[in-house]
């Protein structure tokens, strides 16, 4: 892997195809298991598509499931890169907090190139569960009488600044070094599935902005996705998970593929 720190450019040279992952809410060991194992990649870059599972749990766990599954990946040559969901801790997603050779979560419009293909990456989404989780937190911190963990990486189950980010300069620099072929998001335009608000009725009567903070979500992927034609990017396949059911569309010439819970989809 080559990396290009000053426009977050990750360069897979050695693999030989690219596999995108929905949602693994922190089942890493799952992941590598079914990628080695179960299915015998090799070569192989998977991408995971949002709510991975950092921050649930101390940084130590982490690196310790890196230890855990170096070899085994290794002798695959396998790499797995993680996208920010809104199930993450955003502090792991900088470039730096989590970055192995076989692992590693990438900030927000990062660039991978891997097989031809040019990949942005942009994370985040509105967890329509957060006031549970903040009322559950709450409950948590008053047991623990006061004595828990500090820091940008202290563990949590709800990230305030979990909402993606429209980010129109990070898109003029990545426009000036290559031309994107494929996104990749944790949520998806609002012209992509699903579109169904029913699900959220429950949430949002103890939650009064749930619905417009979701819709505000949807328009920043609109924006994304309008500033990329704009700029004339030849994209062909645009992935999402966080909605936990599969579906496929092509849409003006670009398939948009949503990913359930651990579905792999191979990008041609």
């Amino acid at each position: 892997m080559r990396t290009d720190t000053r426009h977050n450019i990750y360069e897979f040279q050695d693999c030989s195809s690219i596999v995108i992952c929905g949602d693994i809410h922190g089942d890493f060991n799952l992941l590598v298991n079914k990628i080695c194992v179960q299915y015998q990649m090799r070569d192989t870059l998977i991408i995971v598509a949002g709510d991975c599972g950092f921050g649930f749990e101390a940084k130590g766990y982490y690196d310790n499931i890196v230890k855990r599954n170096a070899k085994r990946m290794n002798e695959c040559n396998n790499w797995i890169v993680f996208v920010r969901g809104n199930h993450d801790n955003p502090a792991y997603f900088d470039g730096k907090a989590f970055m192995h050779k076989r692992f590693m979560a990438v900030a927000d419009y990062s660039i991978i190139k891997a097989c031809s293909h040019a990949i942005l990456c942009v994370g985040g989404a509105i967890s329509i569960d957060r006031q549970y989780r903040k009322q559950s937190w709450e409950k948590y911190v008053l047991k623990q009488k006061g004595h828990i963990e500090i820091g940008p990486f202290a563990r949590n189950c709800y990230w305030s600044n979990e909402i993606p980010v429209f980010d129109s300069l990070a898109l003029d620099r990545i426009n000036e070094t290559c031309a994107i072929d494929t996104v990749i998001t944790h949520t998806a335009p609002s012209f992509c599935e699903l579109q169904s608000k029913n699900g959220l009725c429950c949430f949002a009567y103890e939650d009064s902005t749930l619905i417009d903070d979701v819709n505000s979500e949807r328009s920043i992927m609109d924006l994304l996705h309008e500033k990329l034609i704009q700029q004339n990017h030849p994209i062909t396949h645009w992935c999402y998970g966080h909605f936990h059911q599969s579906w496929h569309n092509d849409i003006d010439g670009v398939l948009f593929k949503m990913l359930d819970i651990m579905e792999l989809y191979e990008l041609h």
